[in-house]
């Protein structure tokens, strides 16, 4: 190939005076810029890592957002997989001290397009290190982790209508004519035939104005609330850099936090539209269980999907509440504006056993976050109420869940050994071993927590966090944040109540979702009681320059 050009300086040109010849790059510094390149190509991961400086301060953006510190850098880099094979076209030197360079290269990729690295080097200790880099990589025709299928748009919605000019992601369960459900999982896709018909939740927002800008990804037979997906990749945080989406949501939410879609269509079983809500700080709502028609919807356990919506603010989610909820915006949604059209009491209870699963940060910040409502212009009355035995509820919670997933995928699984992910694979086996008799038992369990659940919230309303903490990042162990999300998500969807997540607490500078549970029914009126709750914390919030 032709070696790439290397210069420094202005060029000398006819339109003007003659300038000084661009000085070379010194010697050690290219050696050290070729032996990054090759360890990039190669994505030896030792050798990447020692070549960003040590220590907290180092920097690394691309168009995904920042990366502050070597150990956020490195965890990143470990989940990469490398850079498509590439060349260096150019490099352009700039000495910005004795000791220290700035350069920037073009690379053009053998597939085609072209990037853009800029990179701040030092001399330390006798070695040339980067301590800031800028990456713009060629440009995507999409974005494979979030989308499936994407277009602009991807399916034209009413051109007149309450919802007319917004754009809907489309979780990758639901039906829409003349296309395949995908579920998360290539093999289940190439085998499953086009849709004859689409599913109401779908036409209604069609009907609407809404138009589809493409169909999201899924965690696999949306049985996860991380986010990842091992055939597709792990869509990007908006939110938070290097961090999990959330999931089984994750592709509709990434793409509305992206700014890609204006609202996701999701499904929520055991959080999968609350928690990604909460990590990539949107309003995602959880409709009443059994208000949303679930037709034409690919389920994990019918006994507590339902449908929901994922906005990036609360006048959007009103919007599409009122038209989806109402008898004149859907065609086969039993007419509930009545009940919700009245308001809910501006009280509400504080879950013991659901705060305690917190970490310390967020619940601090939940307690900041009271303290403030409490000394505004319009403090509701809080009361901290007792929601029984989580583990219990959990345990009952996922037996049910599996026993219900194994029945609805077990046979296709069964015909397609090692077509799952391990995690989920992992989700799976263990459920394929719940008996009947474990299956009754934990029923009879959930009847009592339900009712429970439905007498707290008659007269007034829950509020806590939505989830334990922050979105983890991608190289996190989640075991444990998965165990204690699902106890805070879970009693919500064994009684089958309405539950929203807004974006009212920053925790290290991560968004964290506070919840609000209400009776059945009651959707419209909660989205309604949000929006109060968010505008009055909006009244009380410091001035960023405030201590």
């Amino acid at each position: 190939m032709t070696p790439p050009t290397a210069t420094s300086g202005p060029v000398a040109t006819d339109a003007g005076p003659t300038e000084a010849a661009p000085a070379p790059i010194p010697a050690d510094l290219r050696a050290a810029f070729d032996a990054y390149e090759r360890a990039i190509v190669a994505n030896d991961l030792d050798a990447l890592d020692a070549f960003f400086e040590p220590g907290p301060d180092t920097l690394r953006g691309d168009p995904a957002g920042l990366l502050v510190g070597h150990d956020a850098i490195s965890g990143f880099r470990s989940l990469r997989g490398g850079v498509p094979a590439r060349d260096i076209v150019e490099v352009h030197y700039r000495a910005l001290g004795p000791d220290t360079a700035l350069l920037m290269s073009v690379s053009r990729f053998h597939g085609g397009g072209r990037g853009l690295q800029t990179q701040v080097w030092q001399r330390l200790d006798g070695r040339w290190l980067i301590t800031a880099a800028h990456v713009a990589p060629r440009t995507p025709p999409l974005d494979r982790s979030v989308w499936r299928s994407v277009g602009d748009p991807f399916l034209q919605g009413a051109w007149e209508g309450t919802l007319a000019g917004l754009t809907v992601a489309v979780k990758d369960l639901f039906a829409i004519a003349g296309f395949r459900i995908g579920a998360g999982n290539p093999t289940y896709l190439e085998q499953a035939r086009p849709e004859k018909a689409t599913a109401p939740a779908v036409a209604d927002l069609l009907r609407a104005g809404a138009s589809l800008r493409g169909i999201a990804r899924t965690d696999e037979f949306a049985y996860s609330i991380a986010g990842d997906n091992a055939h597709y990749g792990t869509p990007p945080n908006g939110a938070v850099v290097g961090a999990l989406p959330g999931g089984s949501s994750s592709g509709p939410a990434s793409a509305v936090a992206l700014g890609h879609a204006d609202i996701g269509l999701a499904t929520d079983t055991a959080g999968s539209i609350r928690v990604p809500a909460s990590y990539q700080g949107l309003w995602g709502l959880r409709t009443t269980h059994d208000l949303v028609p679930r037709q034409g919807m690919l389920p994990l356990a019918q006994s507590f999907d339902t449908v929901g919506w994922l906005t990036r603010d609360g006048e959007t989610l009103q919007r599409v509440a009122d038209w989806c909820l109402s008898y004149d915006g859907s065609a086969s949604t039993e007419n509930v504006y009545g009940a919700s059209g009245d308001d809910l009491p501006w009280r509400f209870l504080v879950p013991e056993e659901i705060l305690d699963c917190t970490e310390p940060e967020t619940r601090a910040a939940f307690s900041r976050f009271l303290a403030g409502l409490a000394a505004s212009d319009d403090p509701p009355p809080f009361r901290a109420v007792h929601t029984g035995d989580l583990d219990a509820a959990f345990t009952a919670f996922r037996t049910v869940q599996g026993a219900e997933a194994w029945r609805n995928n077990g046979e296709w699984l069964r015909a397609h050994p090692g077509a799952v992910g391990p995690a989920v694979a992992e989700r799976f086996a263990v459920a394929s071993r719940i008996t009947a008799a474990d299956e009754a038992a934990a029923r009879q369990g959930l009847e009592g927590i339900a009712a429970d659940l439905a007498e707290l919230v008659d007269d007034a309303v829950l509020l806590f966090p939505t989830v334990p903490g922050p979105a983890p990042q991608r190289t996190a162990d989640v075991d444990a944040v998965r165990a204690a999300t699902l106890r805070m998500t879970a009693p919500a969807a064994i009684a089958g109540l309405p539950a929203v997540s807004v974006p009212l607490l920053r925790v290290d500078g991560a968004p964290v979702g506070v919840c609000l549970v209400s009776r059945a029914g009651t959707d419209i009126a909660l989205v309604r009681l949000a929006r109060r709750l968010a505008e009055l914390s909006a009244s009380v919030r410091p001035h960023p320059t405030e201590s």
